[in-house]
């Protein structure tokens, strides 16, 4: 097995493991080009689409932060009737995180920044 693919299955470890959260539906890590590097959504929708939503989500929120001269964004959360989503930068691209709409969000956010750090050790 290459790196690359031994890469790809410890991402989607940390996926899975992500997942077990309480009030967690999905989540995937998306290249800053928007492509999907890994993603386990559970089948809430095509991986693609979600990516490229998040990932054009995170750059127009990344140029404002950069006209307001405040550095890299860390964390955004999208809040609509029937989920949340947590875009979260992961370094190598972003991490989403889907959710029911009522979750503990400190919990959530918790195991989103150790994820990170798993991811960012990979």
């Amino acid at each position: 097995m290459s790196t690359r693919d031994c890469r790809r299955v410890v991402m989607y470890d940390v996926l899975t493991q992500l997942n077990k959260t309480s009030g967690v539906t999905g989540s995937m890590v998306v290249g800053n080009d928007g492509i999907v590097i890994a993603a386990d959504l559970n089948s809430q929708g095509d991986d693609d689409t979600v990516g490229a939503l998040a990932s054009s989500i995170a750059s127009s929120v990344q140029k404002s932060l950069r006209a307001m001269d405040a550095g890299e964004f860390a964390q955004i959360t999208v809040e609509a009737e029937g989920r949340k989503m947590f875009l979260s930068n992961a370094g190598i691209g972003t991490l989403i995180v889907t959710t029911e709409p009522r979750v503990n969000i400190g919990l959530v956010r918790l195991e989103i920044r150790n994820a990170i750090g798993e991811l960012q050790n990979i």
